[in-house]
């Protein structure tokens, strides 16, 4: 993980403590580095890599809030302190419906727990903090971009996600805090949108709402205890009302069916597939993970029908060992 010298958010983008109603000092503490070694031969190591870092929030005593795929198949976490300390952790839970991951530390890091607060109040415009490990020079004064449905292309879809901007440079995990001092969210992506003419970067952040029907189970069961979704093993992208495939996962249902890139599915159950959105909750209604998907696909100037045998993604990841 890179050292804190060496890097830090432009001043211009620095939270600055006397425009805020809360110790910014006390809250963004409670933020701390996370990095993760993941096997070689782990299910997600070629796409998400064998080493991983980003940023977790303590929500409770020792226990750490972050973005799932920072620890999903860790075999190793280490929690870094502002203050420089490392404390070994444990991947505890991850949640691939809402993309939470839970890290339970195995050490004491003596630092308070950040107040969960509500996302769902928070509106465009609000002015918010996005904090990285390290305070006010590695964390971001941001305000709120937009609230809106995002759909990822790793079967992956938010029914109202949180944007925000200037985006954070490090902002895996990194904590979204409330004008309140309170934590709404967390970090997962960075994205480009168009406004005005002009790119800029967002982060989109998935609202802490969604935690709490979870949070019980993860820290129970590393997971959550009801069935899983249905899951194809396939990476589209939605152009022109039509959602493409662009990739497929080497041991999932899709890569059975041999289906390929720039394959086009064109409907689900024999209806019709204009969004990556529709797609989604078209496939998720139809049962849980093991239920069969029946697809329309074009390939190539013919179009065929061929079903799916979902699965449960969980099954070809490795578990968490504990140390």
């Amino acid at each position: 993980m890179p050292a804190l010298t060496e890097w830090k958010v432009p001043p211009a983008n620095q939270p600055r403590i006397g425009d805020y109603g809360f110790d910014l000092d006390r809250a963004l503490a409670s933020v701390v580095g996370l990095h993760s070694i993941i096997p070689s031969d782990a299910f997600t190591a070629d796409t998400l890599g064998t080493e991983r870092a980003g940023n977790g929030v303590i929500i409770d005593n020792g226990l750490v809030l972050t973005i799932g795929y920072l620890i999903t198949e860790a075999e190793a976490v280490w929690l870094h302190v502002g203050d420089g300390r490392v404390v070994q952790g444990h991947a505890l839970g991850f949640d691939s419906v809402t993309g939470f991951g839970l890290v339970q530390a195995l050490g004491h890091l003596d630092l308070d727990p950040l107040p969960i607060g509500s996302s769902n109040p928070a509106k465009v415009g609000d002015r918010v903090v996005m904090g990285g490990v390290g305070g006010r020079t590695r964390s971001v004064a941001s305000q709120i971009a937009a609230k809106q449905e995002f759909a990822g292309y790793w079967e992956y879809m938010l029914d109202e996600a949180i944007f925000t901007h200037p985006a954070h440079p490090n902002w895996g995990g990194a904590g979204l805090i409330s004008d309140r001092g309170e934590l709404i969210g967390i970090g997962s992506l960075q994205l480009e949108r168009e406004r005005e003419g002009k790119p800029e970067h967002v982060n989109m952040v998935v609202p802490i709402d969604l935690l709490k029907p979870v949070l019980d189970d993860l820290r129970k069961f590393g997971r959550v205890n009801k069935p899983a979704r249905p899951w194809l093993g396939m990476y589209t992208t939605e152009v022109d009302d039509r959602v493409v495939i662009v990739g497929v996962s080497a041991k999932g249902p899709a890569a059975s069916a041999e289906l390929k890139a720039s394959d086009v599915i064109l409907a689900i159950n024999g209806e019709k597939i204009t969004s990556q959105a529709g797609f989604y909750r078209k496939l998720w209604a139809l049962g849980p993970a093991g239920v069969d998907v029946p697809l329309t696909v074009h390939h190539e100037g013919v179009t065929f029908d061929v079903v799916l045998a979902s699965t449960d993604r969980a099954r070809l990841l490795k578990a968490p060992r504990l140390h």
